[in-house]
């Protein structure tokens, strides 16, 4: 977190100040709370030790209860499809620090079985809403949000990068666990790829994917991936993932994947060939045999624009760019495991006062179950809402900033 200053006992200090990690591991272990000072007379933090280093985390669902010009402020989860997640698939322990997160998905698979044919029930067929576990695009989901690339600001202008998505995509996973294990003993995320340091980046690789090589347990382990779309092509035997800055290293895939991923992700698919700035990103589950070959078992996609904010459909890319040209700052709302016929906040103003407005997007096709959903949702929050009616009239104006 940045731009945020604390009360630490009888001391305020801000959060660059070098003497923070000093005065939070005083208070580490400790009943006594961190204040953020965003708000009079202050929103208590709590203190986490991670990798041998204290850090300041927001108190869970108290989000909202910061300023909207804090760091620390996120809208209330039930404006997204994070709210379901909370305390069932999405577990924080403020003891330990550690927050453990409930898969729907495999992370091993049985000895015997190919990669590729794992199970029927795959991102890859279908997103449900499951409050019980985390699917791969909601994992996905949650961790973009946790590293922040769902905010938005104009400080942030041409300032993002696969350099600064890997960056922060690995830092999000230090604090999370799935079945006692590490997350980022399972996360892969590669690192930005340079010609000149291509042999070094390799036996990086190579050595990170030896964790999950077959041995001789009847499981084999599979890592999580998530990378940049180059291509996804023909091969000889079937199919094979190309993902930017693997350029020498590509993920095979079986004609059964590939073709529920092409139907299950149309729509991204669709989006990625349309926009020319636009980055596709995939996570998914894969294994590496004893050749060292590469399988994908699973996969989800998700459309990005040029400063990685995800969008849905070409109604909402109009709004987030005409909000990030206007000089905007804004929270972009994520589906996570929410069904598409399921409304959420498309973004949120940060940038308005006396509270954020929340701004929601009506797609053409959308019925009267989804109308009277949508009243439900706005009649529940604390925001004021914005509602655009896509296709049937032109974008409204936008709430001004104050």
């Amino acid at each position: 977190m940045g731009h945020l200053t604390f009360r630490i006992g009888d001391h305020i200090i801000s959060h660059d100040d070098p003497r923070l990690e000093t005065l939070l591991a005083s208070v580490h272990g400790t009943k006594q709370r961190p204040l953020c000072l965003c708000r009079d007379p202050g929103v208590e933090m709590y203190v986490a030790r991670i990798n041998g280093r204290h850090v300041i985390k927001r108190m869970p669902n108290t989000g909202a209860d910061h300023a909207p010009t804090c760091d620390a402020y996120e809208p209330s989860a039930e404006l997204s499809g994070l709210g379901p997640l909370i305390g069932s698939a999405i577990q924080e322990n403020i003891q330990d620090g550690v927050t453990t997160l409930r898969f729907d998905f495999a992370l091993s698979k049985g000895r015997g079985r190919p990669t590729g044919t794992s199970s029927p029930r795959r991102e890859s067929d279908s997103v449900r809403t499951n409050g019980n576990k985390l699917t791969l695009r909601g994992s996905l989901h949650y961790l973009w949000e946790q590293a922040g690339f769902h905010r938005w600001s104009p400080a942030m202008a041409g300032k993002r990068s696969w350099h600064v998505i890997h960056k922060f995509l690995l830092q999000a996973a230090e604090d999370k666990a799935v079945k006692g294990v590490p997350l980022a003993d399972v996360l892969y995320v590669p690192e930005p790829f340079s010609r000149e340091r291509m042999e070094d980046i390799a036996q990086r690789r190579m050595a990170r994917l030896s964790q999950i090589s077959m041995g001789e347990s009847h499981a084999q382990r599979l890592l999580l991936l998530i990378g940049e779309v180059k291509e996804i092509a023909r091969s000889r035997c079937g199919h094979k993932l190309v993902v930017k800055h693997l350029p020498d290293f590509p993920i095979t895939m079986d004609d059964g994947l590939h073709n529920r991923l092409r139907k299950r992700f149309a729509g991204e698919f669709a989006l990625w060939d349309a926009v020319d700035n636009a980055h596709l990103v995939v996570i998914g589950t894969f294994g590496v045999g004893p050749t060292g070959v590469a399988s994908l078992d699973a996969a989800a996609l998700m459309v990005v624009n040029e400063n990685w904010l995800p969008f849905e459909h070409l109604y909402e890319q109009a709004l987030i760019d005409r909000l990030t040209q206007s000089g905007r700052s804004f929270l972009k709302g994520l589906r996570y495991s929410l069904s598409d016929d399921q409304p959420l906040a498309s973004v949120v103003l940060l940038d308005t006062q006396p509270l954020p407005i929340a701004l929601y997007i009506v797609q053409p096709e959308a019925g009267e179950d989804y109308d009277a959903a949508l009243d439900s949702l706005i009649a529940e929050s604390r925001l004021e809402a914005w509602v655009w009616r896509a296709g049937g009239e032109a974008m409204p104006e936008i709430p001004p900033a104050d």
